[in-house]
């Protein structure tokens, strides 16, 4: 069932949604050679729990981590670690915040110090597949519009878009229906409604689609090595222009 969210209702997801993009502007800060991604999670924990807010992910389903790090390869669900990143690495940073009862969730990925030209496009047509998508993120579209526009747009630009995870609804829980792929074809699924509020994300790999999970249980990466890039935003419908929660 798709829950609809009242005007009050988004307006506490926008506060927890600013929460999540502080947050990321506090990585996009610390971000460099030589940073651990375990010193970026102490840092957006500290940040969040310090506006009264809690890590939605700590704990969910047994991940043990603030935020998730995801370096390179790395799809989703990275463990941040001592491991130090290094000039050329791209770090996806899916974050997400509780506040009053309702979430934020929100991944940017991010370049550190100059990286090569593969890298660099990639993570600009991951951006641009989301914008892409959103353009038919009103209610006189159905769900898998934002989904083909996301797959059309990242397959022009040479890349692949991953089919073994998916956006979904957000509210008091970080997973709610419906479930978001970002492939498909147009015109199917739910028809859009004011007051669904969706996490929209587009995970675009430079080769193959097809990833694996590695022995933690968490980790997802690409099965031929090559880097893959996340972007994500919590967005509202409305009855005109979507609106993006997770913004300064």
């Amino acid at each position: 069932m798709i829950i609809l969210k009242t005007r009050r209702e988004i307006e506490i997801m926008r506060k927890a949604g600013r929460l999540v993009a502080q947050s990321h502007e506090l990585v996009r800060k610390h971000i460099k050679p030589g940073v651990t991604t375990k010193e970026l999670d102490q840092l957006v924990e500290d940040f969040i729990r310090s506006q009264n807010a809690i890590p939605t992910f700590k704990g969910y389903g047994g991940f043990p981590y603030s935020i998730c790090a995801s370096v390179n390869e790395e799809v989703v669900h990275g463990f941040p670690s001592k491991r130090k990143l290094i000039e050329g690495d791209i770090v996806s940073i899916d974050i997400g915040a509780t506040f009053g009862g309702y979430v934020g969730d929100s991944a940017k990925t991010f370049l550190v110090g100059e990286v090569d030209e593969e890298k660099r496009r990639l993570v600009e047509a991951t951006r641009q597949s989301f914008y892409e998508g959103i353009k038919f993120a009103k209610s006189s579209y159905r769900l898998s519009d934002i989904s083909h526009a996301i797959q059309q747009y990242a397959e022009s630009q040479g890349f692949s878009v991953v089919r073994d995870y998916v956006g979904h609804g957000v509210g008091k829980d970080m997973h709610e229906s419906p479930q978001i792929p970002n492939f498909g074809k147009p015109g199917k699924g739910p028809r859009l409604q004011a007051g669904m509020v969706l996490a929209i994300e587009p995970m675009i790999n430079a080769g193959t689609y097809n990833v694996k999970v590695l022995e933690d249980g968490w980790t997802v990466v690409t099965v031929d090595g090559r880097p893959s890039a996340h972007y994500e935003h919590t967005i509202a419908i409305t009855d005109g222009e979507p609106e993006l929660l997770t913004v300064l």
